[in-house]
């Protein structure tokens, strides 16, 4: 979404006011009282300004929503059903939520508990994951070593660990939890370095920038992108609404 300030909004009525009073037809002292009259109101009506920048954000949120909903039908096999994905919840479920996230994001692991809770309530809810990591070298090596450990069947348990600990996450602190959840620490080294680890983390990088999303957490419920960490009530709702509305549409 693109966001403008009131005073470049100003600058833009007050130019394009301008323009029209420079137009060829005017004399020079007609162009100066109309650029005064135009200065004079929008000084004594600054609420004008408000409410042409409010409709200019409504119109630029409902254009990003069209576009992402556009490139969420366009993208809807890689989005819910990429086999490079951890699925947790009911596999089978009728209604599929898609998280993007970085296990160094605080909003992320605000959004954990919320998650956990709705899939534990949910029983009809399909939860795919998706290793998006944007804060850092601790998060890339954090997403990496939870991709790896997939080769020990030890994913969900360690995305559970990390995503729960309470503090920032580096190369050691990644150790410290795998070794806590048992996983085979050399293994977990040499799986890292597999091309398809970094295949699938350039994959989710790339779809991220199709969609729009640009920060975590970044929740799809179907046709519906919602960033951020909006809370429990407001994903019950969204995936009540898909049912409501017969169910699934492309997820």
């Amino acid at each position: 979404m693109r966001y403008f300030t009131r005073s470049a909004l100003a600058l833009a009525v007050f130019a394009l006011a301008s323009s029209i009073a420079f137009a060829a037809e005017f004399s020079r002292p007609q162009k100066d009282e109309i650029e005064k009259i135009v200065r004079e109101y929008l000084f004594a009506h600054p609420e004008i300004l408000r409410d042409a920048l409010q409709e200019l954000e409504k119109k630029e949120t409902a254009e990003d929503a069209a576009k992402a909903k556009s490139a969420l039908k366009e993208n809807a096999s890689v989005v819910f059903r990429s086999p490079n994905d951890l699925v947790g919840g009911n596999p089978d479920g009728a209604v599929s939520l898609v998280e993007f996230f970085d296990y160094n994001c605080g909003y992320c692991k605000r959004a954990f508990p919320d998650v956990m809770k709705l899939i534990g309530q949910d029983k009809g809810l399909k939860l795919v994951m998706k290793e998006f990591p944007i804060l850092g070298p601790g998060s890339t090596y954090a997403a990496k070593a939870a991709l790896a450990s997939r080769k020990q069947g030890k994913y969900w348990q360690f995305h559970l660990a990390m995503l729960g600990h309470d503090g920032h996450i580096e190369q050691d602190t990644v150790i410290e939890i795998a070794k806590e959840v048992g996983l085979d620490v050399d293994q977990l080294k040499r799986d890292m370095e597999s091309p398809e680890i970094s295949h699938i983390i350039d994959g989710n990088m790339s779809l991220a920038q199709t969609l729009g999303i640009q920060g975590t957490p970044a929740f799809i419920i179907d046709e519906t992108l919602i960033p951020g960490a909006v809370g429990y009530d407001a994903l019950v709702a969204s995936v009540r609404q898909v049912r409501d509305q017969g169910g699934c549409k492309i997820c």
